[in-house]
């Protein structure tokens, strides 16, 4: 026996996210409810210059009222569109590169305790220039920055790197870097 959804009631929809009442029985037939935030899902991507150089992204965040140093990423918000085609848009906009190679790094869920947000993890490498497209007011205030890989362990140790999506994906991509030719 396992878990099942057995109904769900929309509660509240954005743009971006719906919120959910969603009703589930456990193996024993006890029902019970849950709160669902359902996200269209996410790429981030680890731009890499050399086997040393990470390009991140200074950026207001709204929801934690702080600038954050993150990997550029973005909303997987074009219907439709594979990942790998949201991530390439995305460098593009970001940091106006063009990866050559993209090399997944991993899939992870954010927060499933409440959000069914899927995100995709990518080295990119062989990087071109191309021409930035900020969209909106965080995205046209944000600052590119050249980091060290060897520094990022200590700019997480201080706090100076929060974001999950940013440890995850630099962590993966130090290892991937030394493995790739």
């Amino acid at each position: 026996m396992s878990f099942r959804r057995l109904d769900e009631t929309e509660v509240f929809r954005t743009d971006l996210i719906t919120v959910a009442k969603g009703t589930f029985e456990a193996p024993d037939g006890t029902r019970f409810e849950r709160d669902v935030v359902h996200h269209p899902g996410a790429v981030s991507m680890v731009p890499v210059i050399d086997t040393e150089t990470v390009i991140m992204v200074r950026q207001y965040r709204a929801p934690v009222d702080r600038w954050l140093l993150e990997i550029p990423a973005g909303k997987r918000d074009v219907h439709g569109e594979p990942p790998e085609e949201t991530a390439q848009r995305e460098l593009i906009e970001e940091i106006g590169m063009r990866p050559g190679r993209l090399q997944l790094l991993a899939e992870f869920f954010n927060s499933p305790g409440f959000c069914d947000e899927h995100s995709f993890s990518y080295l990119a490498l062989d990087l071109e220039k191309a021409e930035p497209s900020a969209h909106g007011i965080e995205e046209a205030h944000m600052t590119v920055h050249h980091i060290a890989f060897d520094e990022v362990p200590a700019l997480i140790g201080t706090g100076e790197i929060v974001d999950a999506k940013t440890i995850i994906g630099l962590m993966l991509a130090r290892e991937a870097v030394r493995r790739t030719p």
